[in-house]
C-alpha cells in the first residue's frame, strides 16, 4: 500500500520528532507538555507522522560493544550494474548488518555491520559478502569508535 503524499511538518511536528528520537519511550503526556499542546493533539500528531511514514518505527539505541558486538565496520561494495535490489535483499540477511545505502561515487553500496569480533567480521566479508555473485569487490573500514548523534533539525 503506497504512502500518502508527504504533508509539510510544522515546528511542533519537528519538536515531537526530536523528542521521540531522543526518547522513543516518551509518554504522550510528556510529549504534549514539552511541545505545549493537548494530549489529544500530541496523540493525533504522532499517529499522523506514523501514518504518513515520517516515523517508520520505534526502537532502542544499542551499545553494540556492550551487547557482544565489539567490532564494527563500514564495508564498501562495488556491484554489477542494475543489481541493487537483488544485492540489497541478500545484504539484509547478513548477521549484524545495521545500515545499507546505495550511494554514488567510487563504490556503489555502503554497509555498516556489527560483529562479535574480528574473526567473525572476516568470515562475514570473505565467506558471505564475497560469495554474492553480484558483488565485484569490497573494502572494509574498521570503526575504532562510534557515537550516535542527536538529529539537528
Amino acid at each position: 500500500m503506497p504512502l500518502p503524499p508527504a504533508r509539510p511538518l510544522d515546528a511542533i511536528d519537528q519538536d515531537i520528532l526530536r523528542m521521540l528520537q531522543a526518547d522513543g519511550r516518551a509518554s504522550i503526556r510528556s510529549v504534549a507538555e514539552r511541545v505545549h499542546v493537548s494530549r489529544a493533539n500530541a496523540y493525533a500528531r504522532i499517529n499522523r507522522l506514523v501514518e504518513d511514514g515520517v516515523i517508520r518505527g520505534f526502537g532502542a539505541r544499542v551499545d553494540h560493544e556492550r551487547a557482544g558486538h565489539g567490532t564494527s565496520a563500514y564495508i564498501t561494495l562495488k556491484i554489477v550494474q542494475n543489481t541493487w535490489r537483488t544485492v540489497r535483499e541478500q545484504l539484509r540477511q547478513l548477521p549484524g548488518a545495521s545500515h545499507i545505502a546505495l550511494v554514488g561515487g567510487d563504490f556503489d553500496v555502503l554497509l555498516l555491520v556489527h560483529a562479535p569480533d574480528n574473526r567473525a567480521l572476516r568470515e562475514l566479508v570473505l565467506t558471505r559478502l564475497q560469495a554474492i555473485p553480484e558483488v565485484l569487490s569490497t573494502r572494509t573500514l574498521l570503526v575504532f569508535e562510534e557515537e550516535d548523534l542527536e538529529p539537528q533539525w
